[in-house]
């Protein structure tokens, strides 16, 4: 089963807008009443039976089960029937909600996440219809549930042979949008390693170096707006909080931040199709973005947005039947590429690869992605390009167990060969 969601700018008109305040809103409620039951139960079962908490806590029977989707979602069935602004929305839109609640309690084991918090107002900005029973996209218009035909923004047309499964009206700064999903029954089988191999290697100084030798700038999307952020932040301090202008200015503060999110996702999707135009298999190193925001330079570091990046060249490989696979990070930059000789580590401020057992020069940040490239391959069990040396493949083996940063180049050549012959 094949599903895409296809994003929509809809044009509401004012009682729809209205409508969907009012949605938002209570969902928001409904979100922070099941969650204040659950962690009433829960905050009941914290402290031993000859101990009381140090906090007053609601007093819940020892009987009582745990509130969890089927119970909640049952109760709500019932409280629609009396509560006439439940009884407004839509209840599909309201199970959700709790589905989506649920899900967050799952993923605090499942994906190691925090424990969801209560949403305050204009916190909630997004609510989802489920299932239809016909099509409900006739042109370019929408018909949703108790809300009429919507205007759409079709920047794409909608592929045929796709059935509308659900739909996400989102609450964004510049407006409101619509999420289509949409599924065909279909199954696209993998890419298999084939045609033009690429190497990519990852960096500040250039936002990415290729095998090839391409060298790709890296923009500065919050750098270049970061003073008109601060002078508006710097006229939001001195707002009455909850004011009509402080409200205006929020406004413009979100669209700031929009603009900044909008753009650097569009220079990710332009450059991930540049590379795999000319590409049959593409090689990304493996690394750990996290810590790269917690370093020295993670301002710089999450404001290129490398993991983003990486997740659209992976789907972007996907659609275009382009093999993609990530590589062993270790000692892309202290090896040739041209005779795999162990060059060291390699301060920051050199920025030129210079190999002197075979005179090999480039750009220090082509020297790794040729070096992921030559992993790569090897590992997918193609023909080795002619940059690779001899019958050693730099990153067939695990070479985070061989080389150490203090050993000489003559030890580290023996230590690879016998891990390759053992």
């Amino acid at each position: 089963m094949l599903t895409l969601t296809y994003e929509y700018k809809i044009e509401p008109t004012k009682s729809q807008v209205v409508a969907i305040e009012h949605y938002l809103n209570v969902c928001r409620k409904v979100w922070n009443y099941v969650l204040r039951e659950r962690k009433d139960w829960l905050n009941s079962r914290k402290s031993n039976v000859n101990a009381c908490s140090l906090v007053s806590e609601y007093i819940i029977p020892a009987d009582e089960p745990y509130p969890n989707y089927v119970k909640q979602a049952k109760s709500l069935t019932e409280t629609r029937k009396a509560n006439l602004e439940l009884k407004s929305v839509n209840a599909q839109v309201l199970q959700q909600v709790l589905r989506k609640l649920e899900a967050a309690f799952l993923d605090m084991s499942r994906k190691g996440m925090g424990f969801p918090r209560f949403k305050k107002h204009g916190r909630m900005r997004s609510f989802v219809f489920p299932q239809f029973k016909t099509n409900p996209v006739k042109g370019d218009l929408v018909k949703l549930p108790e809300l009429g035909w919507i205007k759409l923004r079709l920047s794409r047309p909608i592929p045929d042979g796709f059935t509308l499964k659900q739909v996400r009206i989102v609450k964004k700064a510049s407006g409101y949008f619509a999420m289509l999903s949409l599924q065909c029954d279909v199954k696209v089988p993998d890419a298999m390693p084939h045609g033009h191999p690429v190497g990519i290697d990852l960096g500040l100084e250039k936002f990415l170096a290729t095998s090839d030798g391409e060298l790709i700038a890296r923009p500065r999307f919050f750098n270049s707006l970061h003073c008109q952020l601060k002078l508006l932040q710097r006229r939001l301090r001195n707002k009455r909080k909850g004011s009509n202008n402080w409200r205006k200015l929020n406004i413009k503060i979100a669209r700031l931040h929009q603009r900044i999110h909008d753009t650097r996702k569009d220079f990710h999707f332009k450059l991930a199709h540049h590379l795999v135009q000319a590409a049959g298999m593409v090689f990304v190193e493996d690394l750990n973005f996290k810590a790269w925001a917690k370093g020295m330079l993670g301002k710089h570091s999450l404001d290129a947005g490398f993991g983003q990046f990486i997740n659209i060249l992976q789907w972007v490989c996907w659609k275009e039947q382009v093999y993609f696979a990530k590589v062993n990070a270790n000692y892309t930059s202290q090896q040739c590429p041209q005779c795999g000789t162990y060059t060291g580590k390699k301060d920051l401020s050199q920025r030129f690869h210079h190999c002197t057992e075979c005179g090999y020069k480039t750009d220090r940040d082509v020297a790794a992605a040729q070096i992921v490239m030559i992993r790569g391959v090897g590992a997918a069990g193609q023909a080795v390009p002619e940059i690779a040396w001899g019958d050693v493949l730099p990153g067939v083996i695990d070479l985070g167990k061989c080389p150490g940063t203090r050993k000489s180049k003559k030890q580290f050549l023996e230590s690879l060969t016998r891990a390759q012959a053992g």
